[in-house]
């Protein structure tokens, strides 16, 4: 049985936080938790997150082994951005995106029931 978390529009760009999501898909649960400790990036945090989230679903809400989880899926889709101005020359107006990121992270129990 596969378990998941989402994130929604979290404030990191997509293109960064496929960087360090890249590392943990296919993990086992604790590894992958100390990967992400152990880097620097913004979005490291924020997965970390939403890993734990995901840990504690699968353990609490469908009573699995917490030392027997993998990382299922782990992707970031594009939210969302966030539209700013900033004032230019003459009257005008440039447009400044601010991207934001859906997290999602399934787990899954290596156990066969």
């Amino acid at each position: 049985m596969k378990v998941h978390a989402i994130h929604k529009h979290a404030m990191i760009a997509p293109q960064k936080a496929r960087k360090v999501i890249g590392m943990i898909r296919g993990k086992v649960v604790d590894e992958a938790e100390y990967i992400l400790r152990a880097l620097p990036q913004k979005s490291a945090r924020l997965i970390l997150k939403v890993l734990l989230s995901a840990k504690a679903n699968a353990v609490n809400n469908f009573q699995m082994n917490a030392d027997s989880l993998y990382v299922k899926e782990a992707v970031i889709d594009m939210g969302t951005p966030w539209r700013r101005m900033l004032p230019r020359g003459m009257g005008r107006a440039d447009i400044i995106k601010r991207r934001t990121s859906h997290i999602y992270v399934a787990v899954e129990s290596l156990e066969v029931k």
